[in-house]
This record gives C-alpha cells, structure tokens and sequence, in this order.
C-alpha cells in the first residue's frame, strides 16, 4: 500500500507540472489507462491473502478518484489560461472603422404584390382581406361549387380537423364583402391561398390577387378594359392580350386571358411553347347564382371577377425559370433584387 501512495503522489505532482492538455492526458494514460501503473495495482490483487483484498481495493480505488479531481480540477485550469492567452491575443481594437450594415431589399413576391396593388388602386379598386381559414361556404357554396360539384377536385385543398379549410383562393374575401351588402362594390382581395401541389409551376402556398366589380352598368367590355390597361401597365409596354372561352363555376361567361410573350414578344420562343401567348389569369361576369347566394339582386346588378396568381406575374417580370426559387431563401437569388 506504501507503493500506492507513492504513485499517487508521483502522479499528482506530474498533474501540477503539466501546462498542457495533451500532457495532461498523458499523465492519465500513464496512471489510469488500461495499462496504467494504478489499474495494474488492481490487477495484482489477487496475490494477496483473500482476506487483504478489500482492505487494499478500497485504497487503490480511493487513489484514483483522488487522481482522477486533480486531473479534473488541472484541466479546468489549463482550458481557463488558454482562454485568457487567446483572449490577449484576439483583443478587439475598438478605434477601428465599423463594417457598417448592408441594406435589405423587398422579396420579388412582395415588389410584385406590390406594384399589382399600386396599379389597382390608381384604377380605383379598394383593398379587401379576410381570415386564410376558411369555411366551406365561403370558400366552396357560396361559389356555386356545391359538395359535388368536379371543380373542387381541381383545388386540391387542405383541410383541418375542425371541419374547416385553407382558402383555395381569395374569393372568399368578395362574397364577405358582398354579403354586407356594400354594393356597388369595387375592390381587389390580395393574399396568401393554399393547394395541395408542388412542381416547377405550382407551390403548396402562393399569392392571389382576385378582383370583383359590381354596379348596375357593369359589362364585359368594361372588364376587358380594366384587364388590358393593368397588364400593359405592369409590364411597361406595349402587349397584345385576348381573351379566350373558359369555364368557372361563378362566373359565365367565363374566359382566361393571354397576353403576347414577354421574351419574345409574339415571335414563338420555348418560355410561351412556341405560340406567342402566354396565360396569365382567368375572368368572366359574376354567376347569378352568386349574387342569389350572398343576397345581391342579380336583375338589379351586374358583375365581373378576375383572378391572377402573383408568382406567375413576377416570373414573367423578372424571367425566373422555376417559382420554388421563390422559397428557398437563396441569397444569390434574392440580392439581384436588391
């Protein structure tokens, strides 16, 4: 046992001479490693008389807890004085010029969103929003999309244990405005709306601004006016646009709109699959059907609804060839925007 206290003070003061980690865990390898000169103490206890074994485990046991502080205790210290060593060696000069701060810049989104709702309001259009939560009937009934209607497999929506539903699109926002009865009406619903669908062309979440006029001598001509001005405004030249049959259960007649390309301007190239069109949003005059469900008299009021996605307007803007660009937070996109 003489010898065990020996190597327990030989071992200590090793720890205390050590002014690095890596000499430090030498010195435990030496003592308490599978080899170490302590761990082979225990392993010599079976030559001694059975009754000396408990007596002597115990000792050789306490001399290793007592190394292994130290080691704890002078490998504090060592991490401490190799903290204060680089800390006087990285010292911060405060009298230094400051880097400065790099101004940000609006998501393409946003600045499309933007200019969209700008336009519109020039024209005359007031803001709507509502609730992104929807209920069935907003969304869906007071459409004239009933429960069996096909169209709603189209929308591919997402709904929620409770019974309701993430808006498909931001119609909702007109039949809430129309059921207060605040007719005639003239007004744009910007928003966020929610599809089960994800490629080069379709997000799960997306941007809509649908827009909805009613008053008594509203037309069709006047809708296609409305329309023509805004694209060619938006995309500060000159277009041709057309107006061709569609179908949509709220509103008939119904058409979607092209507009000549953008990239090369009707000539046919692979962005417009070699037509010279481009489909940027779908339109049409109010149903009747609608105006009977949110307590609008049809034989009294006329009127028209459009609907157009944001992201599919910024990438015709701005030439981006695939809209999850828009999600991925990619700093190399999002600064040419700057």
């Amino acid at each position: 046992m003489e010898e065990v206290r020996n190597l327990l003070r030989q071992a200590v003061t090793e720890v205390d001479g050590a002014h690095e980690a890596a000499e430090l865990e030498q010195v435990r390898i030496r003592y308490l490693g599978k080899k170490g000169l302590l761990t082979q103490q225990l392993k010599q206890l079976g030559s001694l008389p059975a009754a000396e074994r408990p007596a002597a485990g115990q000792i050789i046991n306490a001399a290793k807890q007592e190394l292994a502080a130290a080691l704890k205790v002078r490998g504090a210290d060592l991490e401490r004085e190799k903290l204060q060593r680089q800390l006087e060696a990285e010292s911060l000069d405060v009298t230094q010029p400051e880097r400065g701060q790099v101004p940000g810049s609006l998501h393409p989104v946003t600045r499309a969103m933007t200019r969209i709702i700008r336009l519109f309001r020039e024209a005359g259009f007031e803001v709507r929003e509502g609730p992104e939560v929807e209920d069935d009937f907003h969304n869906f009934e007071a459409l004239n999309i009933p429960a069996h209607h096909p169209a709603r497999a189209m929308h591919d929506t997402f709904y929620l244990e409770s019974g309701k539903l993430l808006r498909t699109h931001t119609s909702p926002v007109q039949v809430r405005a129309m059921q207060g009865g605040q007719v005639p009406l003239r007004m744009i619903a910007p928003g966020r709306v929610y599809r089960c669908d994800s490629d080069l062309t379709h997000t799960p979440m997306f941007h809509q601004v649908e827009g909805l006029v009613v008053d008594e001598r509203t037309n069709f001509a006047n809708l296609k006016s409305v329309l023509h001005d805004f694209l060619q405004r938006f995309f500060e030249r000159e277009l041709g646009v057309r107006f061709r049959p569609s179908y949509f259960p709220f509103t008939e007649p119904s058409a979607e709109v092209d507009m000549e390309c953008t990239f090369c301007l009707g000539k046919g190239c692979r962005v417009c699959s070699q037509t010279g069109w481009l489909e940027v949003l779908g339109c049409g005059m109010v149903h009747p059907n609608v105006f009977a469900n949110v307590g609008v008299d049809a034989e009294r009021y006329t009127g028209y609804a459009f609907g157009m996605g944001v992201e599919r307007l910024a990438t015709l803007r701005y030439g981006v060839s695939d809209l999850r660009t828009y999600f991925e937070n990619d700093l190399r996109f999002l600064r040419q925007f700057s």
